[in-house]
């Protein structure tokens, strides 16, 4: 593939301009390959055209990975310029080859008689995969397969423009402040951040903008009122407001186009297409989970907020007040904040910990390594090895915010596990970018402890990335169902509560003084805080995005504003009409949780249920570890996650343990 050490990303050798010509070049090799599949004379067989349907377009996985990851990490004019030429040459790539009767008519055969066949699960499950895929992308149509590659076009550019207008608000919106009165309230490391900004474009005093962890710093220790609201309703704002970058149409498009190709595939709504193939098998099931949760959550949401409101004062508790003053109660009620837990937080030695956590689960080693390339200076490589030294997977960590990079913290795969032709077990090679706050001259880089639980959630994502042991690349990894892929990032962070997993790397970044137990046990308590009302919020986001995606009839969405206040979602706060929830929601409207994103929710049932497992017997249980590296992380999707959570936990999930965890004494 690349003659590089561990065929790595050689991201030197590739200009902005030259990614359009290499992924074409990779896009006509596939297509030949596939033509001559198709026209075999000889009858279809697993061996001469399933498997190398399989192995098809490595090429391309790779350069693309490459592209749109730089894309999103670290962005130039010049990519985003060369995205919208790529990203629709990509979708009608995929039509090409799913839109082929004559390969279909092959695929069809193989999978009709597949059960007579001597096929192992993983390849039955490849088999059953590729004939579903090419029906939900409407192959077995006629007239109508124009129409789709045309709809198909339209969503790629709609959802990288999408993307590009919410980077280039966040990019547009700053408050410069000079009077220190306006500012009080804020730790040190938000002022040296904001300084750090107003001397970016040559200003005196503070520079706040929509960059994360600086937003979120300002909405929990701001005393300034009148700044925590511009900067909520900015942030909320985004892709609403009347510029060049608003998103509203884009959105009524998005989903207008979805429930059109949806209807030509002969399903009801998008929702409906799209849950066919997860764990939550319908809308109806979805429906039932959220409100099955909100029942549970509303209570207590109703007296959490009657609580933050008596102990506020305000009579007119706004939404940006919500942050604020449930840091101070937390304080008050737990004696915990993180301003007292950042020092013990410093990054590099929670990278340490993280670490040695994988090595006394999965026996992995991390070793930085200077034999591949980055895509940034920032960036730091790792070489994963197991207990017996055997090569695992190579590893780049991405953590601090610039100019061309993206709020919120995400896990990319650069290259899939596999076994190649010959034999070769073809490790993976695989990304955690986040967005922490950046070192000074006279302190490392120091974590808030959610930023913690982040840091563990995305290496969740990596572990299951990196452990993977299937054979088939599209079954490799964290290719599985949408639903079921939160688990291992969301097991990840139960580690972070445990007084075991904390001794291993939370020291004073000064003293060395460990963080005292007594501390760890107020963490724990503070776990709970506020979860009836942060249920609520997640609810409300999967309560929208199964609404957007169920839409029956056209007439139905007017405009994205008014589609979005129509909706009887729970309502917590005081309704601000100017802030659109569905111009900023990146998650469903350009990344891949569209009628997905009671996934989070899902996956916390499975991962409560999972983690219970470990407590039983002891957090660093090997017995266990092995059962849910061998189950789940090792699997990818080449059985029915279902079938492989039952056999790691030798029954189906329940939510008993949720509802334990979040709400229970």
């Amino acid at each position: 593939m690349f003659h590089t050490p561990y065929e790595a990303a050689p991201f030197s050798q590739f200009t902005a301009f030259d990614y359009l010509p290499a992924i074409q070049t990779a896009i006509n090799d596939s297509l030949a390959e596939i033509e001559k599949i198709s026209k075999n004379y000889k009858p279809a067989t697993f061996e001469n055209t399933i498997l190398p349907l399989a192995y098809n377009d490595l090429r391309l996985e790779r350069l693309t990975s490459m592209f749109f990851n730089l894309n999103s990490a670290a962005t130039t004019p010049e990519l985003q310029a060369q995205a919208q030429l790529i990203s629709p040459l990509l979708s009608e790539y995929t039509n090409d080859v799913r839109l082929n009767a004559v390969l279909f008519k092959r695929i069809k055969a193989i999978y009709r008689k597949r059960e007579k066949l001597s096929l192992t699960a993983e390849q039955c499950t490849l088999v059953e995969k590729m004939y579903h895929n090419f029906m939900r992308n409407g192959v077995h149509l006629r007239q109508r397969k124009i129409r789709l590659r045309e709809i198909d076009r339209d969503l790629a550019a709609l959802k990288l423009k999408f993307s590009e207008n919410l980077l280039a608000e966040n990019q547009l919106f700053f408050i410069h402040i000079t009077n220190p009165i306006e500012v009080t309230g804020l730790p040190d490391y938000a002022l040296q951040m904001a300084t750090a900004e107003a001397a970016k474009r040559k200003l005196e005093g503070w520079v706040f903008t929509l960059d994360f962890p600086l937003y979120t710093a300002v909405m929990k220790y701001a005393d300034n009122r009148e700044l925590r609201r511009k900067l909520f309703i900015a942030y909320h704002k985004r892709g609403a407001n009347d510029n060049e970058y608003n998103n509203e149409e884009i959105v009524w498009q998005i989903s207008l186009l979805r429930r059109e190709r949806a209807r030509l595939l002969g399903y009801e709504n998008y929702a409906t297409f799209v849950l066919e193939d997860r764990m939550a098998e319908s809308p109806q099931q979805v429906n039932d989970f959220l409100q099955s949760l909100l029942e549970q959550a509303l209570p207590l949401a109703k007296q959490e907020l009657k609580t933050l409101r008596i102990f506020s004062k305000i009579d007119d508790f706004q939404q940006w007040d919500f942050p604020y003053y449930a840091e101070k109660l937390k304080q008050e009620e737990y004696q915990i904040d993180d301003q007292q837990l950042k020092p013990y937080l410093a990054l590099d030695k929670a990278i340490q910990g993280m670490f040695a956590v994988a090595n006394k689960l999965y026996g992995l080693h991390f070793a930085l390594t200077d034999e591949v390339e980055k895509y940034h200076q920032e960036v730091q490589t790792y070489k994963v090895t197991d207990a017996e030294g055997n090569y695992v997977a190579l590893l780049y960590t991405d953590f601090f915010p610039r100019a061309g990079k993206r709020n919120g913290a995400w896990m990319t795969t650069f290259k899939d596990q596999y076994i190649d032709l010959q034999g070769n077990d073809s490790r993976p090679h695989i990304s955690i970018v986040c967005n922490f706050t950046r070192p000074t001259d006279t302190e490392p880089s120091l974590l808030t402890f959610n930023e913690l639980t982040t840091l563990f959630h995305e290496f969740g994502h990596a572990l299951h990335g990196m452990l993977s042991r299937v054979t088939y690349p599209s079954l490799s990894g964290t290719n599985v169902a949408r639903d079921f892929v939160e688990l291992p990032s969301q097991l990840m962070e139960n580690w972070c509560y445990e007084e075991e997993t904390l001794r291993l790397f939370a020291t004073h970044y000064q003293t060395g003084e460990p963080l005292p137990m007594e501390w760890v046990h107020r963490i724990k308590k503070a776990q709970k805080f506020m979860e009836g009302l942060l249920t609520v919020r997640q609810l409300v986001f999967g309560i929208l995005d199964m609404a957007w995606h169920s839409v029956k009839y056209a007439d139905e969405i007017r405009s994205t504003k008014s589609f979005e206040h129509s909706l009887s979602l729970p309502q917590m706060f005081p309704p601000i009409e100017e802030i659109c929830i569905s111009t900023g929601f990146s998650h469903i409207f350009s990344g891949g949780y569209a009628a997905g994103y009671y996934s989070y929710k899902w996956s916390e049932v499975l991962d409560a249920d999972a983690f219970e497992a470990f407590k039983e017997v002891g957090i660093f249980n090997a017995e266990v570890a092995t059962r849910f590296r061998k189950e789940v992380l090792e699997k990818g999707s080449s059985e029915k996650e279902s079938l492989l959570y039952k056999r790691f936990r030798g029954q189906d999930p329940t939510p008993d343990a949720l509802i334990r965890r979040a709400f229970g004494e």
